[in-house]
């Protein structure tokens, strides 16, 4: 049986992303969220590319970051926040275009959340490949 996301836990998530700044200054968008799951998109901008014009590594780390976290967030209690305790990235691919990472818990926990996130690159053709794989651990917050 799979558990669907509530209005209050939706509102609670989309309003932490908004306060983001680094979302906004990356021109990021929460594309989906559901409990345990979380995706979030971001173009491949001038300002975030690296040398050779390929989307620098730390905004593909930043948006899988955000992504693994959201989806940690989304299996606490509300009145909790969440924090990275650590994070491994394995870049895979040479990324161009648009940014989509796919965060998911893999083991929730009263003390640390296990999470991993995909991070794709698509083309202006819809053609997906996978850019990097993240995995790594949350910890509940009290703010």
């Amino acid at each position: 049986m799979e558990v669907t996301i509530d209005k209050e836990l939706e509102a609670r998530i989309r309003d932490s992303f908004a306060r983001q700044s680094m979302m906004g200054s990356i021109g990021a968008e929460l594309v989906s969220l559901d409990v345990g799951k979380v995706s979030i998109a971001a173009p491949v901008s001038k300002g975030f590319r690296q040398q050779q014009g390929f989307a620098h590594g730390g905004l593909i780390f930043t948006i899988g970051d955000s992504a693994a976290g959201y989806a940690a967030l989304s299996v606490l209690p509300a009145g909790v926040e969440v924090m990275t305790v650590e994070l491994k990235i394995n870049l895979l691919a040479p990324a161009a275009g648009r940014l989509v990472a796919e965060g998911r818990v893999l083991k929730p926990g009263k003390r640390l959340v296990v999470v991993a996130a995909d991070v794709w690159a698509e083309d202006g053709k819809g053609a997906r490949k996978q850019v990097a794989a993240l995995q790594g651990t949350m910890i509940p917050v009290n703010p």
